[in-house]
C-alpha cells in the first residue's frame, strides 16, 4: 500500500512481541513517545485501529492480530537477512543476558559459557542465577534456562533434556556404609533429602520396574542442590542430585566425583530448556550460543536419567 513505511511496520510488530511501548522502546533504544508516534502514523495511513491503548495494558483488536499475523514473518525475514550480511567477514561481538536457576547456572552454564567465550572472545555475557521466572521481554535479557513448565506461548523453546534426580554418595560414605543394591535398602540409609519449591521431593524413583516408593528418614534437608552436593562429597549420606551433574564434572576433568548409586532408578523430573523471546530479528551470537548450549548439553549428558 503507498504510504506505509516499513519501519512502522517493524516497529509496530516490536510493540506486538514486547506488549507495549515501554518494552519496544527499551529493545531499541529510542523513546517511548517516538515508538507512539510510530504506531499511530502506521494506523492514520491504514485507516484502522491496530491496538486498544489503556493506562495499565496495550491489546491487539482483531484487525491488529489479523496485520500482525501477516507482516511478522516478513519483517523477521527482512531483518535477519540484512543482520546476517552485516556480520558476513566480522567476528561476533555484543553482549548476551542469560538467566537460569543458581543449581544449573552452577553445574552447567558456567563452563559452557566459558568455552563458548574461548571460541567467541568478543561476546560479553551479563548472568542473573535467580530461582525467579523472569520476564524476559520487560527486563531485556536474551535467552532464559527453565525446568517448570511454560506459561508464556510467545516464547521460542530449544528441548535440553529433563530435570530428573539421581541418588549419589562418595566412595567414603559407600565403603563405610555399602552400597544399596535395591530401592528397599535405602531405608537403612543416612539420605540427604531435598526441598523443591514445592516442598520435599518424595524418594518416589522410577526404574526398569516401574515406580517405587521408599520412606526414609532424612537427617538433613536443604533446598539448595550445591549444598546437598557438598554433603554428598563430605560423606554424609545419599543425597539426590541432578542426573546431568556426574557426567558434568567427569566432562571437567573434576577429581572426587560422587558415585551414582541405583543407576537404573531416578527421581522423574519436567522437561528442561533454553527459551527466549519471540523477537523481530535475533541476533546471531545469541543464535550462535542457544546452539552452542544445545550441543554441550548433549555432549556432557545433561538430563540424561
Amino acid at each position: 500500500m503507498d504510504g506505509v513505511d516499513l519501519n512502522d511496520v517493524a516497529m509496530f510488530v516490536r510493540v506486538a512481541d514486547g506488549g507495549g511501548f515501554t518494552a519496544a522502546a527499551r529493545a531499541l533504544g529510542v523513546p517511548k513517545s517516538t515508538v507512539s508516534r510510530s504506531l499511530a502514523r502506521l494506523e492514520r495511513v491504514l485507516g484502522v485501529r491496530l491496538v486498544h491503548r489503556t493506562t495499565r495494558a496495550l491489546a491487539l483488536t482483531d484487525a491488529g492480530r489479523a496485520y500482525y499475523e501477516r507482516v511478522r514473518a516478513a519483517v523477521a525475514s527482512v531483518a535477519e537477512a540484512s543482520a546476517d550480511v552485516v556480520d558476513l567477514g566480522k567476528e561476533p561481538r555484543g553482549t548476551i543476558r542469560v538467566t537460569a536457576p543458581t543449581d544449573i547456572g552452577q553445574f552447567l552454564l558456567a563452563d559452557v559459557i566459558a568455552r563458548f567465550v574461548e571460541r567467541y572472545p568478543k561476546i560479553r555475557f551479563e548472568v542473573s542465577l535467580t530461582a525467579r521466572v523472569v520476564d524476559l521481554v520487560a527486563e531485556s535479557f536474551d535467552l532464559a534456562v527453565r525446568a517448570s513448565p511454560l506459561q508464556d506461548s510467545s516464547l521460542v523453546v530449544r528441548r535440553l533434556g529433563s530435570a530428573g534426580l539421581g541418588l549419589y554418595a562418595s566412595d567414603a560414605y559407600l565403603r563405610r556404609r555399602g552400597t544399596p543394591a535395591r530401592v528397599g535398602d535405602l531405608a537403612g540409609h543416612e539420605i540427604i533429602g531435598f526441598r523443591g519449591s514445592r516442598g520435599r521431593v518424595p524418594l518416589l524413583l522410577a526404574g526398569p520396574g516401574g515406580e517405587e516408593h521408599v520412606r526414609v528418614e532424612s537427617g538433613i534437608e536443604s533446598d539448595d542442590l550445591l549444598f546437598v552436593q557438598r554433603l554428598v562429597a563430605a560423606g554424609a549420606g545419599i543425597g539426590m542430585l541432578p542426573t546431568f551433574f556426574a557426567p558434568a564434572c567427569s566432562g571437567r576433568g573434576e577429581r572426587d566425583v560422587p558415585t551414582r548409586v541405583l543407576r537404573e532408578w531416578a527421581v522423574e523430573g519436567p522437561a528442561l530448556g533454553v527459551v527466549s523471546p519471540s523477537t523481530v530479528h535475533e541476533p546471531r551470537r545469541v543464535r550462535l550460543f542457544r546452539d552452542f548450549l544445545v550441543a554441550e548439553a548433549k555432549r556432557l549428558g545433561f538430563g540424561r536419567s
